[in-house]
């Protein structure tokens, strides 16, 4: 009896865990992270709108955490990840008076996707209206969650 009871139980959790394992294994890292890079860079351009930036969000989860080394080291997830990002970037939409990234590199697993990218931008900061001109070799790691980003971890220096 102990047996049948724990085939059920077995077989009960590989049924549970049968759909998302399927759809993880259908999951198109590379046009997936081709989409979110040009949603990013998109995001970026100097004519960008805000259905733009909605397109960029609609990538990220709701409650997706977000750090930025070194301005912010906190990588939590907080029920207001994507509304915090969408507040931010929405300040900052429209800034760069030029833009342009290159994708370098990219790289997926179970559930991460890594991406490279060199960054070239000029723009007028809106708080003290100075002018920004960089240069950026960056890169980001992703994780994946149901389909969207979770967690994003940008480095650059």
């Amino acid at each position: 009896m102990k047996l049948l009871s724990a085939t059920v139980c077995f077989m009960v959790s590989l049924l549970l865990s049968g759909p998302s394992m399927a759809e993880q294994a259908d999951f198109d890292y590379e046009k997936f992270t081709q989409d979110y890079f040009a949603a990013w860079t998109n995001v970026q351009k100097p004519n960008a709108t805000e259905e733009d930036l909605e397109r960029y969000l609609s990538f990220l989860t709701d409650d997706v955490g977000y750090q930025h080394l070194p301005y912010s080291n906190d990588d939590s997830r907080t029920p207001e990840g994507k509304a915090a990002l969408r507040k931010g970037m929405t300040y900052y939409l429209g800034i760069h008076t030029e833009y342009a990234a290159r994708l370098t590199n990219q790289a997926y697993g179970h559930n991460v996707i890594m991406i490279e990218f060199d960054t070239e931008a000029k723009g007028v900061h809106p708080d003290n209206n100075q002018m920004l001109t960089f240069n950026h070799h960056s890169f980001e790691v992703l994780e994946i969650e149901n389909g969207k980003v979770s967690v994003i971890r940008h480095y650059s220096k």
